[in-house]
């Protein structure tokens, strides 16, 4: 009953509720989301469960791919279909014109976050304050774009998916791509495909839900290389004393000690094996 559940959440919950329902369903007392997606999202929503939750940073920090549904033509005051249309505009691209400013994306770049966001000023959430009227400016963010694929254009809706670094939101993409064509744009509907070695397709619903559901930690970190030590690296390693090892500096690895049980992660640096997280 440790581990990680790569749930399926439905539209138009929140990341909290779809969290709660699944708490539910599996009886039980320790979980938390690794990645919120908002309530008009739906798609990947993994869960950390038990112990798994002590290694949530390693899919926060992840990267994520989303199919993204953008209506050119039409800004609302959150960047997407939950807010109110606040400017609209008659000029229609074909996908040609599209394609050649989503792709103008992809890279590094300073992005600004939506005014309706969770990024928390002095402790209460930039959403709350734009509710009450008052929006906020978070400085830009760094980001990284690493693929737009798929584009298609249709009836003034560009769909298209979306690899990015973790920060990124699909929102201030689609408000961004709609200043630069000119035309306005709002997201109009948003999937989240993956999230690090996590899948929609292998993902379940809260039908679907049950205990066998629940991936140990050891499996989700099979990406992972596997480091093996001896009895006194062990010793050592428990008890998070950094030892000489000679390996690929700054990689994390699987960590067993010597009769092939798994301890957690660790990370070679400066040539010495260090830990990073134990089960």
């Amino acid at each position: 009953m440790h581990g990680f559940v790569n749930f399926i959440k439905p539209k138009g919950v929140s990341s909290n509720s779809a969290l709660q329902s699944a708490k539910k369903k599996l009886n039980i007392k320790k979980a938390g989301h690794l990645g919120t997606l908002d309530p008009m999202a739906e798609g990947v929503l993994v869960l950390g469960i038990n112990r798994g939750t002590k290694f949530s940073s390693f899919f926060l920090d992840g990267d994520k791919t989303y199919r993204a549904g953008i209506t050119l033509g039409s800004s609302t005051d959150t960047d997407d279909a939950m807010g109110e249309i606040i400017q609209t505009s008659d000029i229609k691209k074909d996908k040609g014109e599209v394609e050649a400013k989503l792709v103008q994306f992809i890279g590094k770049s300073m992005q600004n976050p939506p005014h309706y966001s969770a990024l928390k000023h002095k402790g209460k959430p930039l959403y709350k304050y734009a509710r009450e009227g008052v929006l906020i400016s978070k400085p830009p963010r760094e980001i990284n774009i690493y693929s737009i694929k798929n584009i298609n254009v249709h009836n003034n809706i560009c769909v298209c998916d979306i690899h990015c670094s973790k920060g990124t939101y699909i929102r201030s993409i689609a408000r961004d791509l709609g200043e630069r064509l000119g035309t306005g744009a709002h997201l109009s509907s948003l999937v989240r495909l993956s999230q690090g070695v996590f899948n929609l397709d292998d993902a379940c619903s809260l039908d679907e839900l049950n205990h066998e559901s629940i991936i140990s930690i050891e499996s989700a970190f099979l990406n992972f290389d596997k480091l093996s030590l001896t009895q006194d690296e062990t010793r050592l390693f428990l008890n998070g004393v950094r030892f000489d090892f000679e390996g690929q500096e700054s990689t994390l690895f699987r960590i067993y000690d010597n009769d092939k049980k798994f301890l957690g992660l660790g990370e070679v640096w400066d040539s010495k094996l260090q830990l990073k997280r134990l089960v």
